[in-house]
C-alpha cells in the first residue's frame, strides 16, 4: 500500500473511532460487516428506523470530521502566492511576451 493510501485509510479509521459509539457501532455493522439493516436492528435490539438514522448521521460525521482535516491538509499544500504559483505566473506570462510577438 503506497504511504498516501495508508495515511488516507488512518486519517478515515481515526475519524471512524472518534464517531459516538452508537453510530460506531452501526456505521461497522452496515458498512463494513455489510449486515442488512434489519440483521443490524435485530442484533442490538433497536429498530430499523434508528439504524437508517443512526447510519446517516454517522456517515455526516465523518463527512464534517474528514472534510476538515482534508481542507486544512490542502490549504497547506498549496498556499497561496507560493513558490509553485510563482514558477507557473512566470511560465504563462513568459508564453504571453511570446505570442504577443
Amino acid at each position: 500500500m503506497s504511504a498516501s493510501r495508508a495515511q488516507i485509510r488512518h486519517l478515515f479509521e481515526h475519524a471512524i473511532d472518534e464517531l459516538p459509539e452508537a453510530f460506531r457501532t452501526v456505521y461497522m455493522m452496515r458498512e463494513v460487516e455489510e449486515c442488512t439493516v434489519e440483521e443490524t436492528a435485530q442484533l442490538l435490539a433497536i429498530k430499523p428506523e434508528t439504524v437508517k438514522t443512526r447510519l446517516h448521521r454517522a456517515r455526516r460525521l465523518l463527512r464534517t470530521s474528514l472534510q476538515g482535516t482534508l481542507a486544512a491538509t490542502m490549504s497547506e499544500a498549496f498556499p497561496f502566492m507560493g513558490q509553485r504559483c510563482a514558477r507557473v505566473t512566470d511560465a504563462v506570462m513568459a508564453r504571453l511576451e511570446i505570442e504577443s510577438l
